[in-house]
Parts: structure tokens; C-alpha cells; sequence
């Protein structure tokens, strides 16, 4: 019971899920000891309090069984494999909890152009090449934030896939470092984003005191800055969302003069 504790806080499994593994295990040494031909007729159950193992067979307990090094194996492989079952499941459930949210990690190697990365010990994330800005240039052992994007079951355990140019990368990173975003005074209304070249955030403010565009730039341009690094140099224009269609589009094209604006409302679409 001392070692499945230990097991439950280095490697984040539930003491229960051990203990079924365990049971589990010792069915099919129990099948292996008797020369047993299913398992079906065979109970084992673990004391939880003090850890005493009972074997039945057809609900009679079994007083004495000579384990052989055989059935000691066949338990031992179960137990094995239903721990490292239980680990790609809790993996899965950390991570699946995280997408839509930014991760880090190290860059551990390189894939036929995929980015492998190291997230803090816990599992590898897949960074794809179609994910990669066309600014990135990592190196081994380098730090990396990115998105996740989607986790996947399979059979070698989750597949987390990561990515730097969803447009909801930077929307993270503007939360990240605008508290007014994070506490929902400013709202991102749209974003846009050709990764790489530019990104494009219309945002909204709650409250009419406070400034939506100067809360994002941040005192002499100190927080999208850091955006704009974690981005290496991709341009990023903030405008104020607007109602009024004609105010928007001549705020989102700007610094483009606009002389006029023909809409179509029904195609969505402005000329």
C-alpha cells in the first residue's frame, strides 16, 4: 500500500485505479497458478486499510496459492501495462483541460520539420510545420509558448498539437499581458492574422473611462511589445471596434485614407 501511495504522488494516478490494476493483475495469476481456462469464475479483491490480497474462485476463497515465476510475471506485465494506461489517461485529461490555452515547454527535436517539444517533463507536444510561424527559428533546447490546439487519443498515448499562427495564439498573449482583457473590462471583438506578416485585433471597452487601444499598447508601447517579441517582429495594428460599419472598416484600414464606402449588408461584404 506504502509503494501504490508513492506511485499516486510521483506519477498522478488515483490510489484506486492502482488498486484495480493490482486485482486486475492478480486474476490472471490466480488463472495461471490453478491452470485455470477462463477468467470469469475468478474474484480478487485488495483490503484497502491494511492491503491483504483475497482470491476466490466460484465465490470460495482460496486459502493458498504457489504463485510460480510465471503467473509472478503475467502479474507483473499487467500491472505494467495498466499503469502506463492509466498515465497516458491522466495526460490526456491534463491536457485536453488546456486547449485554448497557452503552453510551454523546450524544443527537444526536430521531425521531417515538425517541432517536438518537451512540455515541462509531462508529455511531448507536436508542433507541425503548417503550425510554425514563418519567423520561428528555433533551436534545440529552446524555450517555446504555444497554443494548444487539439489533443488526440492514440495508441502510443495523446497527441497534443500545438500551434504559433492560430489567430487565438495572440488573442492568449493579449490576455496574458492586459489585465483590463483578462478581467473582461476590454474585449477582443475580432481578430485577424496572416502569421508571420500581421495581425489585426479589434477590441471593445466596458467601461467608457478606460481607453480599450491604450490599454492594450500599454505605458509607452511596454505590453504589446512583449507580444510583438514572443512574435519576432510580426506587426500587430489594435483598432477600436465600432457599431458603426463605416467607422470600423475606415479604423481597420487605416492608415489608408478612405474617400468612400459602398456596402452590401445581405453578402456581408463592403466595396
Amino acid at each position: 500500500m506504502a509503494i501504490l501511495d508513492h506511485i499516486e504522488r510521483e506519477r498522478g494516478i488515483a490510489k484506486d485505479v492502482l488498486i484495480q490494476a493490482v486485482e486486475t493483475a492478480m486474476v490472471s495469476a490466480v488463472k495461471k497458478a490453478i491452470g485455470a481456462k477462463t477468467t470469469d469464475n475468478i474474484r480478487v479483491s485488495i483490503d484497502r486499510a491494511d492491503g491483504k490480497i483475497h482470491a476466490f474462485v466460484d465465490e470460495q476463497e482460496i486459502k493458498s496459492v504457489d504463485f510460480g515465476r510465471i503467473a509472478a510475471q503475467t502479474a507483473k506485465q499487467v500491472i505494467i501495462q495498466k499503469i502506463r494506461e492509466a498515465e497516458k489517461d491522466v495526460i490526456y485529461n491534463e491536457f485536453s483541460a488546456k486547449v485554448g490555452d497557452i503552453v510551454s515547454g523546450t524544443v527537444y527535436r526536430f521531425d521531417k520539420g515538425n517541432i517536438i517539444v518537451d512540455l515541462l517533463g509531462k508529455a511531448e507536444g507536436v508542433l507541425p510545420k503548417r503550425e510554425q510561424s514563418p519567423r520561428d527559428d528555433f533551436r534545440q533546447g529552446q524555450r517555446v509558448r504555444a497554443y494548444v490546439a487539439e489533443v488526440k487519443r492514440e495508441t502510443k498515448g495523446p497527441q497534443i498539437i500545438l500551434s504559433r499562427t492560430s489567430p487565438f495564439f495572440v488573442k492568449k498573449l493579449f490576455e496574458l499581458e492586459v489585465p483590463e482583457i483578462f478581467e473582461g473590462i476590454v474585449e477582443v471583438k475580432s481578430i485577424s492574422r496572416e502569421a508571420g506578416e500581421r495581425t489585426k485585433i479589434a477590441v471593445w471597452s466596458k467601461d467608457e473611462k478606460v481607453d480599450c487601444v491604450g490599454a492594450c499598447v500599454g505605458m509607452r508601447g511596454s505590453r504589446v511589445k512583449d507580444i510583438v517579441t514572443e512574435l519576432q517582429g510580426e506587426k500587430i495594428d489594435i483598432i477600436p471596434w465600432s457599431e458603426d460599419l463605416r467607422e470600423y472598416i475606415t479604423a481597420a484600414l487605416s492608415p489608408a485614407k478612405i474617400t468612400e464606402i459602398r456596402l452590401d449588408k445581405k453578402a456581408q461584404k463592403a466595396q
